[in-house]
């Protein structure tokens, strides 16, 4: 490569021209002194699941791989479980169904590293510039309405780019992908840069592609149906395409989202074409449909499963031994979700020793505080800001983000959040940027703002309010409400319908409408339904901004703030 197109190059990919990450580990990875890393290492070291930034040098993370498809064997749920206890750890799920294992001591790394990649686990391309953890649905295989069982397919393809040197961080970004055979999936998989969809042609069943999405995008559909054999080879040629033709100039326009951007659909699909060295079929028909699964969900061959849901995530050595020592007693079968709970599946009846600690199922949260890009200490929080009865029962999915970067998927979800700082509303400690009304089953669209900012205090009446005209609507589901009434209405509109309900501690309902409302039929409705209504500057967005810091700024200390309540360690 010239020295002129090195210096085009983003720094990251300035590092990789020099020395490939595989070559690291192979050279210096043993001699690392994990408490004086330069820039560099940090981004090295991500290709083999360890994470670390600058200004928390002491403080690293650890992420699992799991090539398997969220099976995951008791023997290594007790293995971790004594492995956190040991180091005085912190383990989460990730939204990705794999485990990160947070406060880890830079004296600790190596051991631990060494640990578990001795152990039969695997920390490789976890992190960093690579093939992520490859997602499926939980009861792939086993569930009433799968068609194809994919786990073969994932162990493939996890084969086939784990430890191989020429991929191994050197795509010109993170690629995550998702994989389903059954037509309803306990999460969409939409948010993924690659996915394989359920769809069927020809008296046959195989899968759509769709490619380009990201946490704030839906997957574009590429127009190519694949049969069950052809997709080990299909993925070969696409990784070989994004590796060789990816950008790897600004590091903001890296993704896949963005070469999509740039080149077009139908160029991209040329190019993987010409690898894949055989004509792509035009997609059948998507076998998608909306299912909402109970905490006892029984399968075809009477047995049931129970999804165990945590701690928004957390989990503690004694939930795993448990969960171990029990599934070991059944001869059950132990699987990890992307909704970041654990599912039992095996058992005989509707039973287990144990309760889950909280209600969770339908929410994923990021890692919060646990991460340094995080203003949330999400974790936590969950249990005070918001309505959680009302969601389990209306099974509302709630994505949780902790900052913009959107690991909790708030685009793709009925409600979406994402914590923010601000002194916008007085002294408040805080608050959530709101979001609602996502298509995200079949990947008709993402979820749009209600609320640039909602302080801690007022988040639980908001989101109460939102679920409470859902309910009153009569829909089976949110997405079917989001469908026929709020995606036919202004962002501005059902920001001004929400905050005046709010005001007037109403709960005025929104009929369904054909088609999108002009905005002087909005402002008629807001007009008729709110004597008090009042315009600001004949302009609907500056209307927001003033009712909603008319309803939520506080002067001096809030008068309405309750401290998080004490909650104990997951260690």
């Amino acid at each position: 490569m010239s020295e002129d197109l090195e210096k085009k190059l983003n720094k990251r990919e300035q590092y990789k021209a020099r020395l490939k990450p595989y070559d690291y580990y192979v050279n210096e990875f043993e001699t690392i002194d994990f408490e004086s890393l330069g820039e560099g290492d940090r981004y090295y070291l991500q290709d083999f699941g360890i994470f670390n930034i600058d200004f928390l040098e002491d403080e690293f993370t650890i992420r699992l791989r799991n090539g398997n498809g969220g099976h995951f064997s008791t023997n290594a749920f007790k293995f971790l479980a004594d492995l956190i206890e040991e180091y005085d750890l912190t383990l989460v799920i990730t939204a990705r169904a794999g485990f990160q294992l947070h406060d880890v001591y830079a004296d600790d790394v190596a051991e631990i590293w060494h640990k578990l990649n001795d152990n039969g686990l695997t920390t490789w391309q976890s992190f960093g510039d690579n093939i992520r953890n490859i997602v499926t649905d939980v009861y792939d295989g086993v569930s009433r309405y799968g068609h194809i069982e994919v786990h073969p397919i994932i162990k493939a393809m996890n084969d086939y780019i784990i430890q191989n040197p020429k991929y191994v961080g050197m795509l010109p970004r993170r690629v995550s992908i998702g994989i389903s055979g059954n037509s309803a999936n306990v999460n969409s998989f939409f948010a993924n840069d690659l996915y394989f969809a359920l769809a069927f042609k020809d008296g046959d069943y195989g899968f759509n592609v769709y490619m380009g999405g990201k946490n704030t995008e839906i997957a574009q559909d590429a127009n190519i149906f694949l049969r069950e054999d052809e997709v080990l080879d299909f993925f070969k040629a696409f990784v070989e395409t994004f590796y060789t033709h990816g950008s790897r100039f600004s590091r903001s326009k890296t993704r896949l989202f963005y070469m999509i951007e740039e080149i077009g659909l139908e160029k991209l699909k040329e190019l993987i074409e010409s690898v894949y060295n055989k004509k792509f079929v035009s997609a059948g028909e998507l076998q998608l449909e909306h299912v909402d699964f109970e905490e006892f969900e029984e399968l075809p061959d009477g047995t049931f499963a129970f999804c165990y849901q945590s701690d928004f995530g957390r989990l503690s050595p004694k939930e795993m031994r448990d969960i171990s020592d029990f599934v070991t007693q059944i001869d059950g079968e132990i699987r990890v979700g992307i909704d970041q709970n654990i599912y039992i599946l095996g058992l005989q009846n509707k039973e287990v020793p144990f309760n889950s600690p909280a209600l969770s199922s339908t929410i994923v949260a990021c890692a919060g505080n646990l991460c340094p890009y995080a203003v949330w200490s999400i974790k936590d929080e969950a249990h005070d800001y918001l309505p959680l009865e009302k969601i389990y029962t209306n099974r509302i999915k709630i994505g949780f983000s902790g900052c913009a970067k959107g690991c909790g998927r708030h685009r793709h979800t009925d409600i979406g959040l994402i914590g923010l700082k601000t002194n916008n509303f007085g002294d408040t400690d805080g608050g959530a940027r709101v979001f609602i009304g996502a298509e995200h089953d079949n990947g008709q669209s993402v979820a749009r703002q209600l609320f640039s900012m909602v302080p801690y205090v007022h988040l639980k009446e908001t989101i109460t309010l939102v679920i409470s005209l859902f309910e009153q609507s009569g829909y089976q589901n949110f997405q079917l409400y989001a469908h026929h009434i709020l995606n036919r209405y202004s962002e501005d509109f059902l920001a001004l319908w929400h905050l005046y309900n709010l005001k007037n501690n109403t709960a005025l309902t929104l009929q369904k409408q054909k088609e999108i409302l002009p905005q002087e039929e909005e402002l008629n409705l807001l007009r008729e339904n709110f004597s008090d209504f009042e315009l600001v500057e004949d302009d609907m967005k500056k209307t927001v901004s003033h009712l909603a810091k008319e309803l939520w700024t506080v002067a001096g200390k809030d008068p309405h703030y309750k401290p998080p309540i004490e909650r104990t360690n997951f260690r």
